[in-house]
């Protein structure tokens, strides 16, 4: 346990979050159970996001500049403690994603991190591994912040249908999981095609894989193994995925179309009635 006594700001973004809440929350001469009641958290949570054994949520963050008048600072740190948080191998890809003006999606077995609803993403994390799992589902969800930005990026998905099937979670985290994906129907923005079964053999049998497109930086395709991440800017390489992904909305479902099998999936497999 990190004693708040010796907590070193320099060691890492969520030690120097945790040394500077501490610091002007003892400005404004607020113990942290005052300082609780004020953001409508427990002074126990406060102790721990001081402690840095708890990370902070962007929410969090927002309840901690308003009051104390911090002009958004917490807000903009905690965006370097949740990305410091992940993964190492997974960093670049968070950054990435946080670059990129279009975001090319084909997954195979199951709901993109993108687009996952809490519940989903905790069972996901927690196949193997529950611990610290409200932490790293927080982790997880703050890269969707992305869709939030003045100019977020175009994302396009192409779901296979083995993926609304694969029941995790149970059926009502599947049901809301579906409820979520229609929520983007009419979000030109987000865009989801859903690759049927019946289109057979098609160009994505290889694995899934995504497809960063910028500004003015090269393209970058994306794939990843258990604990490993591999993109590549090579040139001949995004053509060939690009091609691959041509084909593979093609062969996918209309969006149109794609909202109908969601919506009819969810009211013959997870017994839901939608207006």
């Amino acid at each position: 346990m990190t004693h708040v006594n010796i907590l070193d700001p320099g060691a890492s973004p969520l030690d120097y979050y945790g040394f500077e809440l501490r610091r002007m929350r003892e400005a404004a001469g607020l113990t942290q159970r005052q300082f609780g009641d004020i953001l409508n958290y427990t002074g126990s949570l406060v102790g721990q996001v001081e402690t840095a054994r708890k990370v902070p949520t962007p929410e969090f963050s927002e309840r901690v500049d308003a009051a104390l008048g911090t002009g958004g600072l917490f807000s903009r740190l905690v965006e370097l403690v949740l990305r410091s948080q992940l993964p190492a191998w997974f960093r670049q890809v968070a950054e990435l994603q946080a670059r990129a003006t279009e975001i090319y999606s084909f997954e195979m077995g199951m709901v993109p991190g993108l687009l996952q609803t809490r519940a989903y993403t905790r069972a996901v994390l927690g196949a193997m591994d529950k611990a610290n799992l409200d932490d790293r589902t927080a982790v997880r969800l703050a890269r969707q912040r992305i869709f939030e930005k003045a100019e977020p990026p175009l994302f396009w998905v192409v779901l296979s249908e083995a993926a609304l099937y694969q029941e995790i979670g149970g059926p009502e985290i599947m049901r809301e999981q579906l409820a979520h994906l229609l929520a983007f129907r009419d979000d030109p923005r987000i865009n989801i095609q859903v690759l049927p079964f019946s289109a057979g053999a098609h160009a994505g049998m290889t694995g899934s894989f995504d497809i960063y497109r910028f500004h003015s930086d090269p393209a970058i395709v994306y794939t990843e193994g258990y604990g490993s991440a591999h993109p590549s800017a090579d040139p001949d390489t995004v053509k060939y995925c690009s091609l691959r992904y041509d084909h593979l909305q093609a062969a996918a479902l209309s969006l149109k179309d794609t909202a109908e099998l969601i919506r009819r999936l969810m009211e013959e497999r997870y017994g839901d009635q939608l207006a």
